[in-house]
């Protein structure tokens, strides 16, 4: 019996690394996008850090009223609202695994990003999973500009390309990360044309999926 999963997004362009990432497993995915909840955190000072949570926690229960099996939360802003929330099928948050292989690196770090809005609550995130797993970490946050509007306005090539591009420029990429899934592709496509590994969001979050909710294999026709 395929798993059932809600996808929770703050943007639609999350969703087919989600589709594509979990194609080969017998899930059904329904995805729930509300690109208005972040904007206005972001650009209303009267709109509070406690109406947010509050609508997050009304999106997240109505997705589990919705007859998933389980529901995943790929934005990590999103995450960062969420307290107090208790529904009756697990609650998958995109970052968790992500910050575990980071957090298996005891060595100086680099983790990229192209949208600055992201940076501060997914190193509170960070933070806080490595203080309760009682890990050090030796972070550099590099934010690599002019990018995130490319695949805001659907530049998705000119985006993948200019991700490539600056990694490909760094002196050292060993012990790098991506934050982002719209980096996943261009980490991805680095990897490829050299030596480096990239962890990414996407490739941790698959794995422990398998793990947590015991997906199958799509039987080969």
């Amino acid at each position: 019996m395929k798993k059932r999963i809600g996808c929770l997004h703050a943007h639609y362009s999350n969703i087919s690394y989600i589709e594509n990432a979990l194609s080969a497993f017998d899930v059904q995915l329904s995805h729930f996008v509300d690109p208005g909840l972040m904007q206005r955190v972001m650009t209303d000072e009267s709109f509070t850090v406690s109406e947010a949570k509050k609508k997050v926690k009304e999106q997240v229960e109505w997705i589990a009223q919705s007859g998933v099996d389980a529901i995943l939360i790929t934005c990590t802003n999103y995450i960062a609202l969420m307290e107090q929330i208790t529904v009756d099928v697990p609650i998958i948050k995109m970052d968790e695994p992500y910050f575990e292989a980071i957090c298996k690196n005891d060595q100086h770090q680099m983790i990229l990003f192209t949208n600055p809005d992201t940076v501060p609550g997914t190193m509170n995130r960070l933070q806080q999973y490595a203080k309760l797993h009682q890990k050090t970490l030796e972070i550099e946050v590099v934010v690599i500009e002019n990018t995130f509007e490319l695949i805001m306005s659907g530049k998705n090539e000119e985006y993948n390309k200019a991700v490539c591009d600056y990694i490909m420029n760094l002196d050292r990429k060993d012990h790098l990360s991506v934050a982002q899934l719209s980096m996943v592709d261009a980490a991805k496509k680095v990897e490829r044309e050299t030596p480096s590994v990239i962890i990414n969001p996407l490739n941790t979050l698959v794995s422990s999926m398998v793990h947590q909710l015991n997906l199958k294999k799509t039987e080969q026709r």
